[in-house]
Parts: structure tokens; sequence; C-alpha cells
């Protein structure tokens, strides 16, 4: 007899719903953390090393004190996607500072048609008419509501590929390597935290000061700063430990498209909170990228029905032909029975 499955601790609901409530605020957090009208820390490739430092603090308390359970990946594969991972961040940084905000937007959203065509070649995924117009639709309409200027320079361009291949890697290993070593998203999560922050910390530094020319030593570390830093921290523990949750039970692509959520939801807590400008523009965009989004939900889930429908013509067809096989062998034939009434 089979062993139940566990329950998950969160459902996927809760588990998009932390996404996008811990990546907001994030950006919210980092917004008045790094603005000159805020506390001026311009240190985003430093910063996310702390942010692995604690999300590598809390998987190490969590293991030592038995809420979690570590399970072996080899050391070269944690390394690899490390490099992954640890590119995709720098070349995002790069990207926005040697390209306009426009283009910067473009190659974020580039990010899921590469997604798609990385999980056709890599894992033979085929998408079906409606995904792809959903998918279409919520590129378009966050397209609308975010991309303004497009200036391309040649540096920022190799910067922005290199961001985009590395960033749709990295989440598209996410899910197969908790697929192949048949580990959690938050123990996987726990392996690559400690390397990146090492590399991150020992690297950012000197990234930052050839993005931005300021040393991180020469920043003044205020109690407000300070705690800008912890709370920037404790939201991207939430932020990490979600993203590997989604990715673990959809797929890469279901991240993206539904994590575009979260530019519409920052586009309006920008325009409550930092007086933003919201245009009928923007608001047209956002409602086509939600629309888009329900869109492929439901698409993926009508696909989802439709695999399982089939499944169960065939599991009914051979229960019956196991049922025929049984009265066979007792040596009575269904007619017999009936006659012997």
């Amino acid at each position: 007899m089979d062993a139940e499955k566990k329950k998950p601790m969160v459902s996927d609901a809760g588990a998009w719903a932390m996404n996008v409530v811990s990546a907001v605020g994030l950006i919210m957090t980092n917004k008045q953390l790094m603005s000159n009208s805020g506390y001026g820390f311009s240190f985003a490739t430093t910063l996310t090393g702390f942010h692995f430092t604690m999300t590598a603090l809390v998987g190490w308390i969590s293991n030592a004190t038995g809420l979690s359970v570590s399970k072996h990946v080899p050391l070269w594969e944690l390394l690899w996607f490390s490099i992954v991972a640890n590119m995709s961040i720098t070349g995002m940084n790069l990207s926005l500072m040697l390209n306009s905000v426009g283009f910067y937007q473009i190659s974020k959203l580039s990010i899921i048609p590469v997604v798609c065509l990385m999980e056709y070649f890599l894992h033979s995924k085929h998408y079906s008419s409606r995904v792809i117009m959903a998918v279409t639709a919520v590129a378009v309409g966050v397209g609308i509501c975010t991309v303004t200027d497009v200036e391309i320079k040649n540096k920022g361009l190799l910067c922005a590929c290199v961001a985009v291949f590395c960033t749709s890697l990295q989440q598209i290993t996410i899910g197969s390597l908790q697929k192949k070593y048949d580990i959690g998203s938050f123990e996987l999560l726990s392996k690559t935290a400690p390397i990146q922050a090492i590399s991150l910390l020992l690297f950012g530094p000197f990234a930052d000061y050839y993005l931005n020319g300021h040393s991180l030593l020469t920043y003044h570390y205020s109690m407000g700063a300070t705690s800008f830093i912890l709370l920037s921290c404790i939201l991207a523990v939430f932020c990490n430990t979600s993203q590997y949750l989604c990715i673990g039970r959809f797929s890469a692509t279901s991240f993206q498209v539904l994590g575009h959520m979260k530019t519409v939801c920052v586009l309006v807590l920008g325009w409550l909170l930092f007086d933003s400008a919201l245009t009928l523009k923007n608001i047209l965009g956002m409602l086509l990228a939600v629309v888009g989004m329900v869109v492929y939900s439901w698409a993926v889930e009508h696909e989802k029905k439709a695999k399982i429908c089939p499944d169960i013509r065939v599991d009914s067809k051979l229960d019956g032909e196991d049922d025929m096989l049984l009265e066979k062998d007792n040596g009575v034939a269904k007619p017999d029975i009936e006659l012997t009434r």
C-alpha cells in the first residue's frame, strides 16, 4: 500500500499570494532604500548578497531545528546553478544601468518567450493556441503600461541578452532540480543560498562600484537605512522561498506570466504612495495584462482537464477488462450466473 503524500503547508494560491505580496513589498522597500529621496543605498548587487545571507541563515536554522530535511544535491550542480543565478542578477543590474528604462522593460518582457522556447527545446513542452494568445496579451499589456522611451546601446544589448538568457535558464533549472532530486523548494533554496551569498558579497561591492562609482565602505549607515536593509532582507526570504515554491509546483512560464501581476501592483502602489503618473495608456495596458492572465489561467486549467479525461477513460477500460478476466478465472461466465437465478 502506497504511503499517502503529505499535504503541502502552503496552498497553491497561498504560494502565489506570498510571492506577489513579498515581491511588491520588497520593491517598495528597496525604492525607499535606494532612491535619492530616500536613503541613497545604491548598492543593488551587494544588497542581493545580504538577501541570500539572510535566506541561508534561515535555511540553516530550519535544518538545525529539524523543520526541514537536507537532501543530497551534487556540489557541481549547485555551483553551476549559482553561477547562472548570479549572472542573471548582475546582468539585470548592468542592463538597467546601460539601457533606457523602456528597453530594460522590453528585455524583461522577452523572458516569457525565451522561457517558452527553452521549455520546448529542453523539455519538449508544447503550448496550445489559447496559451500563446494569453501570453501575448500579457506581454503586450505590460509593455503598453511600462515601456516609454527606448534607446539601445551595444553594451546594453549584450548585457540584456545575458540577463534574459540566464534568468530564463535559472527559473527552468529550479523546477528541473526539484524533480530530479525529489527535493522541496525551501530545501533547494537552503543549499543554493549560501553559495550565492558568499559569491555576491565578495564580488558585489566591486560590481556596484563599477555601476555607480560609490564605495560601500563610505556609505553612512543610519538607523533608518539599517532598518530598511533588514526589512528588505526579511521580505527577500519570503520572496525567494515563494519563487521556488511557485516554479516547483507550476512552471517557469506560469511564474513569468502570472508574475506580471506584481508589475501591475507596483504601478498602482507607485501611483498611490509615491504620486507616480497613471495615464489612460497605463490603465488600458494593465487591463489587457490582467485579462491575459485570466485567460492564461483558464487555458492551462482547460489543458489539465483535457489530459485527465483520457486517463480516466483508459483506467475505466482497464478496470472493465480486469473484471472480465476475473470472471473467466472463476470459471463462471456472466450469462451462466444469470441463468442459475
